[in-house]
């Protein structure tokens, strides 16, 4: 069996309603991690306590608390507050990481499926389950409609060699789109699973930000353009998810965030063949449909995929 030390690096702030729901569902994991890393981002509520807790009661689990700003800061904050935990590891100790938020609820083995299908194929360098959440009238569960092209950025699980071939998480907004695109310019894949063994509750629904729902679609349309998205595609991405919660505003929400931002020629993600790669990854979506276009770069990147070498762990003592 290949080695499953798996290291998770939280970064979260003011989650007092959600903490304890994910922190009961990763200690039931199946397999748990060798390490978690939570970086308390200055929260101002209970969530400090609450972690200390569950510190106390499970080793794996490591707290470090960051003094208070005095507001949430998303996309480049996030990341920041991720890397504040990752600088406190070695990589290199660990055969996969996760940035795992503190609002979701996860299925018991929902770590040991996805490292049993990476196993099976070497190329897959980042995967996920999909997101749904409850809607409160009716209790039904509502997909977040997350693409199969890449692994979700509330849970996204890596292969430590492919975290550190793409060089890591960008320090923006869309840092969770970025990665999978550079995935695939290396030869990787990235992918996520609809799969009732993998999908998980996510307790605050993707894009509903913490203020509003058209806060959080506008956020997503401005990250949209400034990770290089295409016009034509990025109106195609708004009319597929009118009828997705919330109805219509929500996709109206993100073309104005993308066009505010195209009319103040706000700046774009700096790498040109990225955003090149992007652009022709985009288009054959349009022309193909996205899971043709995707099995199609993938099968053409396989050529730039270049394998880690094997782990050799020490042998016990």
């Amino acid at each position: 069996m290949n080695s499953r030390r798996y290291c998770l690096i939280t970064p979260c702030r003011d989650e007092e309603k959600f903490a304890l729901a994910t922190l009961q569902s990763v200690t039931a994991q199946s397999i748990a991690p060798a390490l978690w890393v939570i970086v308390d981002d200055g929260s101002s509520d209970g969530t400090g306590g609450i972690l200390d807790q569950h510190a106390a009661r499970f080793p794996y689990i490591r707290v470090l608390h960051r003094g208070d700003r005095g507001f949430r800061q998303l996309g480049a904050g996030v990341i920041d507050a991720f890397y504040h935990g990752y600088d406190t590891i070695n990589p290199n100790d660990f055969d996969f990481l996760c940035k795992l938020d503190l609002d979701v609820q996860l299925p018991p083995r929902y770590f040991e499926s996805l490292m049993q299908r990476m196993e099976q194929n070497p190329r897959i360098g980042t995967a996920s389950g999909k997101p749904y959440f409850l809607d409160p009238p009716t209790g039904r569960r509502i997909s977040e409609k997350c693409g199969d092209e890449n692994s979700v950025g509330m849970a996204k699980f890596y292969r430590t060699a492919c975290f550190l071939q793409i060089g890591g998480f960008v320090r923006e907004l869309m840092w969770d789109g970025i990665d999978g695109h550079r995935c695939r310019m290396l030869g990787w894949i990235a992918v996520s699973w609809d799969d009732p063994e993998l999908n998980f509750q996510h307790l605050r629904p993707m894009g509903a930000s913490h203020k509003n729902w058209w806060t959080g679609r506008v956020r997503h349309g401005t990250g949209q353009y400034f990770m290089g998205t295409g016009p034509l595609y990025m109106l195609a991405s708004a009319i597929y998810r009118l009828g997705h919660p919330p109805l219509v505003i929500g996709s109206i929400a993100n073309l104005w965030g993308y066009c505010k931002s195209a009319a103040r020629r706000q700046p774009r993600y700096g790498d040109r063949s990225f955003r090149r790669f992007l652009r022709r990854y985009q288009w054959s979506c349009l022309l193909r449909g996205k899971a043709r276009a995707t099995a199609l770069i993938d099968a053409r990147q396989a050529a730039h995929f270049r394998p880690p070498p094997p782990r050799h762990d020490p042998p016990p003592p």
